[in-house]
């Protein structure tokens, strides 16, 4: 049973125990607080037709302040069964979905849109959350309490009990026949969510561009579409799943008619006291209660099933997963025969073949889109290749753990990421056990000093989101400085010095020459003088190896390098 709960509500082992808890919880909560009803009808009895011995009073009185302190730790319970555990089953959910999101392939994330992955670690577990501690364990446990209940009623009465009951069914047929309609305006709701979380995220990052080409007013015009799609698909979801409920709720109170009338027609047919009959009228009223919110609670936990799914589709996603024993014989990199291809956009690479030996440098060059950059995330198996192999000191990448492979790799990108935190603490993230001697000797490598002793706080000022408070140049000597500080025997620079002038590019290329004696460097450039100095060159176009040699060697040639390389020069 632990299981089947864990898989239809996306839950942890814990999270299933104790949402049964919580179920029981509210059952024992439902069913003390039918007992105020029980010691009214006794009361009442009593009062009738008799006086009430002094003894009663006391038994009464005794009675009500057991009841009420059973419910105070009936509501302690349920408070401490859902609130609390939700809170705690959240973490666990939120964690988990990370560490599997960290163990996917980068492949994923070509594919999926990083705004829905926000949504699900963020709305999405707001709503099980919410389900969590609310719908789910309310619902159930008003089921089992209204059975265990409706039980003792027909037991005591079963005419009346059949009045009383009869709606109820009915009523939970009627909101279970709206899951299919609910999905639908669901899944319409959330794409419309996603289009304007995307028309959102969009506008922040393009606002520059949009203001210098004075398009702003038509993107927000077209923005504002999106925003409005949201409220009308909000408003239609919720008319969709008030048809169902509403409808419902208003069955339940047909139940109080039915009593009224067969208890009346009993009454006068002397088959049934006026005492039972005022005992029934407020059982079925109390009754009912709970009853019309467990219709709402039924339509919500209905309504969970898209982000049910949505996580599902996160956690049934295969991972990249390896050992995490690795003893290569060396680090040379080895391209054999690799294919590889963005799903179904066809082949980026196609029979790429070559090594970057220990101790060298290669640079791979060639024309935009030719697959350069594919071909150095392959070597870090960033993605895995689909035909071919990778190797690294003769272990293919894809039998080791990534993390354990990238703990070979020194990789700074084109595109640099910075954390909102300070310089030294962005520079630490390539090692994090480093001295501040260390980091800051790092970051005199890459020629970080000259803007970091402008900053008010020296290495210790915080740079803002992803570096904001920094030029690109500036940004992209802290990545360098990440990398040299990390010191890895494999080094991957993808247009690591784009970004940087003439001589910085010359004074951090001196950095790197220092780092590189007995390690692996793979360069990927577009400017020829940068990679001037390689011992290996290789040309890739087309997803092929269109040349590979010295650069003395691909000038003579008369081939793109030295096409390249003369049309630069000129």
């Amino acid at each position: 049973m632990i299981e089947k709960i864990r898989y239809r509500f996306a839950l942890s082992e814990r999270g299933a125990k104790d949402l049964v808890i919580a179920t029981i919880a509210c059952t024992v909560h439902n069913l003390v607080l039918m007992l105020p009803v029980c010691m009214l009808y006794l009361l009442v009895s009593d009062m009738v037709g008799r006086s009430i011995p002094d003894a009663h009073y006391w038994i009464y009185g005794a009675g009500i302040a057991v009841i009420a302190v059973l419910i105070c730790l009936s509501y302690y319970w349920v408070y401490n069964a859902t609130y609390f555990a939700s809170y705690t089953e959240s973490g666990v959910r939120r964690i988990g979905l990370a560490e599997q999101i960290r163990r996917l392939p980068m492949s994923y994330f070509g594919k999926k849109d990083l705004s829905d992955l926000t949504s699900t670690m963020m709305a999405d577990c707001t709503t099980m959350e919410q389900a969590f501690s609310h719908w789910i364990p309310e619902f159930f446990g008003s089921m089992i309490s209204t059975v265990i209940v409706s039980i003792g009623v027909l037991a005591f009465n079963w005419r009346l009990g059949l009045a009383a009951l009869w709606p109820l069914p009915i009523s939970l047929c009627m909101v279970a026949c709206s899951k299919r309609v609910q999905n639908y305006f669901q899944r319409k709701q959330t794409e419309a969510k996603m289009a304007c979380a995307d028309g959102i995220q969009e506008c922040l990052e393009t606002l520059r561009d949009l203001v210098s080409n004075n398009a702003q007013d038509d993107y927000l015009k077209g923005l504002e579409v999106k925003i409005r799609a949201v409220e009308k698909r909000a408003i239609k979801s919720e008319l969709a799943v008030a048809m169902f409920v509403v409808t419902a709720q208003l069955l339940l109170k047909f139940g109080i008619a039915t009593v009224t009338l067969v208890g009346a027609s009993m009454l006068i047919g002397g088959d049934l006291d006026i005492i039972t009959f005022f005992a029934f009228l407020i059982l079925v009223s109390r009754l009912y209660d709970p009853m019309g919110s467990s219709l709402q609670n039924l339509a919500a936990i209905l309504s969970v099933s898209i982000p049910i799914e949505r996580m599902r589709e996160i956690y049934n996603c295969p991972v990249q997963s390896g050992s995490t024993r690795f003893e290569p014989k060396g680090y040379d990199i080895e391209f054999d025969n690799v294919c590889f291809a963005y799903g179904d956009a066809g082949k980026v690479l196609d029979g790429v073949s070559f090594t970057a030996k220990q101790g060298e440098v290669t640079a791979l060059i060639g024309p935009s889109g030719g697959g350069k950059s594919t071909t150095a995330k392959l070597a870090a198996r960033f993605w895995d290749a689909d035909s071919g192999k990778v190797t690294l000191g003769g272990v293919d990448v894809t039998g080791v753990d990534p993390e354990t492979l990238l703990s070979a790799y020194s990789i700074v990108f084109q595109d640099v990421t910075l954390f909102d935190n300070t310089v030294r603490e962005n520079i630490r993230i390539g090692r994090k056990d480093a001295t501040d001697a260390e980091v800051e000797e790092a970051a005199r490598r890459a020629r970080c000093e000259e803007f970091v002793s402008r900053l008010p706080q020296g290495y210790d000022t915080m740079i803002g989101e992803n570096g904001m408070t920094l030029s690109g140049g500036e940004r992209q000597r802290i990545s360098i400085a990440r990398a040299l500080l990390k010191d890895a025997p494999v080094i991957l620079l993808d247009e690591a010095t784009a970004s940087l002038d003439a001589d910085n590019e010359t004074y951090i290329q001196q950095a790197i020459s220092e780092l590189i004696a007995d390690k692996t460097v793979l360069i990927i450039a577009h400017r020829m003088r940068t990679v001037a100095g390689a011992d290996k060159l290789v040309v890739i176009k087309d997803g092929k190896v269109a040349e590979q040699g010295t650069p003395a060697q691909l000038r003579q040639s008369g081939g793109f390098y030295a096409r390249t390389l003369d049309l630069q020069t000129k």
